[in-house]
């Protein structure tokens, strides 16, 4: 089995709509009328979920008339929530085809068609042209991609000259191995962190510049205490796609996730870079 099929694989689970459609009802929402905020804990699919989502959004530089891209768009909740929030037009692109599926449902059901756009496909082989794009992001994705040169030089394609690249990854830490499964991969097979100073060089490598990097860790240990002490009051956690996603799995997924923050295993870092121009 290949690598992307491993990957797209873990991803992907049965009747995923009808799952997030009964999650909604649990929450007394309409499946057929959600708002952006109704879906926020399900369709943003990455270390603190919308949380961090929002702290990206102030990192870019788009508004009307630019078109940015989404590298691994998930069920397209942050390439809505862009979209929405700062006017621009998205295209996402995923590898699995569950997710793609349900983000065009959803984007129909917002009325964002027009605004978002998902493409099923490889972020090492992008069906774009060259320099398509004023400004791309991606959420969370890296972990999966071996290849790393060959994922920054694709990405470096298809950015316009000058344009802006952000960057929200999990890095390996110094805190020695992560404990599999986590919400990215079910075995080290398909995991492959690289450290914030691997990440800068790569990036300069593949013809970005003012490459510059934020850890997040102390907001994403924060956010967890947070979770928990939502979960023992009996109240719903802000982040459930992880159990959306992964259903039975989601909590030794995210037990090893929480033991690899504390214990500096994996660090989430921000990234932001600009391609040459």
């Amino acid at each position: 089995m290949s690598s992307n099929t491993e990957v797209s694989t873990y991803y992907s689970r049965e009747n995923l709509l009808d799952r997030l459609n009964a999650a909604l009802r649990d929450d007394g929402i309409d499946p057929a009328h959600p708002s952006i905020e109704a879906l926020a804990p399900y369709d943003q699919f990455h270390t603190r979920g919308l949380e961090a989502t929002e702290e990206l959004a102030g990192l870019i530089n788009a508004g009307p008339g630019d078109h940015i891209l989404d590298i691994g768009s998930g069920i397209g909740g942050p390439a809505r929530y862009f979209a929405k929030r700062l006017g621009c037009k998205v295209t996402g692109i995923d590898l699995t085809p569950h997710f793609c599926e349900v983000a065009r449902h959803l984007n129909h059901l917002l009325d964002l068609e027009d605004k978002v756009d998902i493409e099923l496909g490889n972020a090492l082989a992008m069906p774009f042209a060259d320099a398509t794009f004023d400004g791309g992001y991606s959420m969370n994705v890296s972990m999966n991609i071996a290849d790393k040169a060959a994922f920054y030089r694709e990405i470096c394609r298809v950015l316009k000259p000058g344009s802006w690249l952000v960057l929200s990854e999990i890095a390996k830490g110094d805190g020695g191995k992560v404990t599999y499964p986590t919400a990215w991969a079910q075995s080290e097979d398909t995991s492959f962190l690289s450290t914030p100073e691997e990440t800068r060089s790569g990036l300069i490598a593949a013809g970005f510049e003012d490459v510059q990097l934020r850890s997040t860790i102390e907001e994403a240990r924060a956010f967890g205490a947070r979770a928990r002490a939502m979960v023992e009051r009996g109240e719903k956690p802000p982040h459930r796609a992880i159990a959306l996603i992964h259903g039975e799995g989601a909590g030794e997924a995210a037990a090893n996730m929480a033991r690899a923050l504390s214990q500096s295993c994996a660090v989430p870092v921000e990234v932001f870079a600009r391609k040459k121009g």
